[in-house]
């Protein structure tokens, strides 16, 4: 959860000003932006269910809603932002990369890849109804599941292609033409290759900055499977926690509490 915050907060000022190098300063004139709100209203969602799921939609829709209307500017797509301010909002068939900068907390609560999916499912499905909205989901949730019960780069490379996506491309070979793209299918793919081709958390980051694109939702992304499988240091994540809020401080560490294992 906290390298999908980080990845969204080094990732922020090449969102629109891509930086196709891994040479960067790592926390420099950078802000949260709603990938962290998103994710952590997902990371409250989970907790407000206390165990039982099975209001898990209707929770997320609560939670996002409420984290939506307390951070209202911070770069949400217009679809999500009438979403978020909608007496009755439904699902508007998203295949957005949202849906996937946003589900990492979903594999921290599951007990089971089968339940990893079905809460991924749950808080997805109220937004990025869209079939490649809740594959970009799963496979970021799956990714992060198989990191954090121990299985090599090599395991989890090799799940997500034969399950989710064709993995047939380097970053060396991606990076020159790859341009701003807000799909799950134009920035999962790539943002779980930046993990696959890492060799530590920063690596990870940096590689995911480097290949330019929605940067901060691509490296949220890198970042929130990087976290699961090397931890974070304790110099980043102290940094990365003075950039947020106390609401947002108190729920990462409330989130934590209850997951971390």
């Amino acid at each position: 959860m906290l390298g999908a915050i980080i990845g969204d907060i080094v990732g922020s000022r090449f969102e629109f000003f891509n930086n196709k190098s891994k040479s960067f300063k790592f926390f420099e004139n950078c802000y949260f932006t709603d990938d962290t709100v998103m994710t952590v209203a997902v990371a409250e969602a989970l907790l407000s269910c206390q165990g039982d799921y099975t209001s898990l939609s209707a929770e997320a829709v609560r939670s996002m809603q409420k984290y939506g209307r307390l951070y209202p500017d911070v770069g949400y797509g217009s679809s999500f932002l009438s979403w978020l301010q909608s007496p009755n909002p439904g699902p508007y068939r998203s295949c957005g990369n949202g849906a996937a900068m946003r589900v990492s907390p979903c594999a921290y609560a599951a007990k089971n890849l089968k339940e990893a999916y079905e809460l991924s499912n749950a808080v997805t499905c109220v937004t990025h109804n869209h079939p490649e909205g809740l594959k970009g989901a799963m496979a970021t949730t799956a990714a992060i599941y198989l990191a954090r019960r121990k299985h090599s780069i090599s395991e989890i490379g090799d799940f997500i292609h034969r399950h989710f996506y064709k993995l047939n491309f380097t970053l060396d070979e991606l990076r020159p033409t790859y341009d701003f793209d807000a799909t799950c299918q134009g920035t999962v793919p790539q943002a779980i290759m930046a993990f696959l081709e890492s060799t530590d958390f920063e690596d990870a980051i940096r590689n995911a900055v480097s290949i330019g694109g929605d940067s901060d939702t691509v490296a949220a992304i890198t970042g929130s499977i990087a976290e699961a499988y090397y931890g974070i240091p304790s110099a980043i994540k102290e940094e990365a926690l003075r950039h947020l809020d106390a609401p947002l401080r108190i729920a990462v560490a409330a989130f934590y509490e209850r997951f971390e294992r």
